[in-house]
This record gives structure tokens, C-alpha cells and sequence, in this order.
């Protein structure tokens, strides 16, 4: 089972960067993308089909905003769009496939701004998400949450940690939760997989050459349920792969 992950910046625009051709080259099971930011009546019927997909859509009610999509040849078990706290549901960041053994939840995680101004909504966001994977879990599934999870970490998860420790995405409070998420039990696999390995970035600034000369941050996960880790047959990142700020990140299951 192949699950891959990107945030696109925006779907009608990746179409003209060659996202069909690395949609058929990549020849996943589960394809999720993030900040799709186009109501579905937006987008042409034929520029959503893939042949052998199933395709789920979540937009925001706000019109070029936020947004998520999958598409899965894989005959789900349920579908749930959205998380169930409608200030969350209404910016479309979550969106739920339910497998024989596990939960699939597709994210598209708030940025907390500058001087923390949306801080409080993000971090009320991540406790509904954590409540969630527990719930899951008690029900004796898997789970696995995928996306752009707007947080690098710790320090070698972003170019200049020292630089930025004002910065969103690298606040203490949203890298405090990401360590109590993990401490739950859940895993960042892709961390465990490459442990003190440096400049592994998802995510550049389109400023001053950043990704050519790759100045940028690691905000894009497959975080897993423990059940899950001895399963798990390859997960990396797709650096060379272009037409948005971030790369795809995929993860492959025996």
C-alpha cells in the first residue's frame, strides 16, 4: 500500500506543472493533496478524474482557501469529511478514509502566523486531532496522519532553527504539542527512519533561491500509530519533484 502526500499550493495550478504525469508516474494507492484551494464546482470533471480512483473533496467555505483531496484505488471502508468541529470543517482541513486495519486522516494543519495570531486556533486544532488518533486507536485500528502539518519539529527540521524561533511553524507551544503528540505514541517515522540526518526539508520559501539552495523546513509527515511501524517498507521524501513550495512525502506498507 503506497500513501503519498503533497501539498500542492493550489490544484488548478499544478495541473500546468505536470501534476497528471507525476500522478501517473507515482503510481500510488492513496494520493492526498493539501491546500487544493478550489471549490470542487470549480474544477472540470475531467481535471479530477484518474482512472481507477475514487475521488473525495473537501474544500473551504472560503473560495481559494485552505482545502484537501484524495483519491484512493483502494475500495474504503467509510469516508468522513471533516473532523466534527464545524471552525475547523468549514476551513476544510481534514478528511478521513477508513481501511480494514487503519484509519487514513489527510491534514491540512493551520498556520499559527506571525506574533502567534492564529497560535490558539491552531493548537485547539491539533488537541481535536490528537483526540481523534486516540479514539481510533481504542477502537483497535491503526492510524496514520498525513499532511503538511505547518511545524518543523526541532532543530533539524528547518535550515536556522536559531533564526527562527519566532517564527510560525517553529513556535515552543506548536513544537511542545508535536513532542506530546508523539509521546501519546504515535510515531514520526520518516525521523526515525533517517535519525540526525540533516537538510531532509518538504517545504521552501520561493524567496531568494531558497530551494536551489536548499534553505527550507521539514513540515510535511506520515506520523504513525505504533501497530503500524513494523509494516512500514519505505517512507521518503520526493525532493526533485517541482511545481509547488513543498515535495511530495509518501510512505509504502507491506
Amino acid at each position: 500500500m503506497k500513501i503519498v502526500s503533497w501539498n500542492v499550493n493550489g490544484y488548478r495550478a499544478i495541473l500546468g506543472k505536470g501534476f497528471s504525469e507525476w500522478f501517473n508516474q507515482v503510481d500510488a494507492d492513496v494520493v492526498g493533496l493539501q491546500e487544493v484551494k478550489a471549490h470542487k464546482d470549480a474544477v472540470s470533471p475531467e481535471q479530477m478524474e484518474r482512472r481507477g480512483y475514487q475521488c473525495f473533496w473537501h474544500a473551504a467555505k472560503k473560495p481559494g482557501y485552505s482545502g484537501v483531496a484524495l483519491w484512493t484505488r483502494v475500495e474504503p471502508l467509510s469516508y468522513q469529511e471533516g473532523i466534527g468541529n464545524k471552525k475547523f470543517d468549514d476551513e476544510g482541513r481534514v478528511q478521513i478514509l477508513e481501511f480494514k486495519d487503519y484509519y487514513l486522516a489527510n491534514c491540512y494543519f493551520p498556520n499559527s502566523q506571525d506574533e502567534r495570531a492564529r497560535l490558539p486556533y491552531k493548537l485547539e486544532f491539533c488537541d481535536e486531532l490528537q483526540k481523534f488518533c486516540t479514539k481510533m486507536q481504542k477502537k483497535g485500528k491503526g492510524v496514520i496522519v498525513q499532511g503538511d502539518l505547518n511545524v518543523a519539529h526541532t532543530d533539524i527540521d528547518l535550515k536556522n532553527p536559531k533564526t527562527n524561533q519566532n517564527t510560525a511553524g517553529f513556535y515552543i507551544e506548536e513544537r511542545n504539542w508535536m513532542t506530546d503528540f508523539l509521546a501519546s505514541g504515535m510515531r514520526d517515522i520518516f525521523r526515525e527512519r533517517n535519525p540526525n540526518v540533516p537538510d531532509l526539508y518538504t517545504w521552501w520559501s520561493y524567496r531568494m533561491s531558497a530551494r536551489s539552495r536548499n534553505v527550507g523546513w521539514r513540515i510535511d509527515y506520515h506520523v504513525i500509530s505504533p501497530d503500524l511501524v513494523d509494516r512500514v517498507k519505505a517512507v521518503d521524501h520526493q525532493r526533485q519533484v517541482m511545481g509547488s513550495d513543498h515535495c511530495p512525502v509518501y510512505l509504502e506498507l507491506k
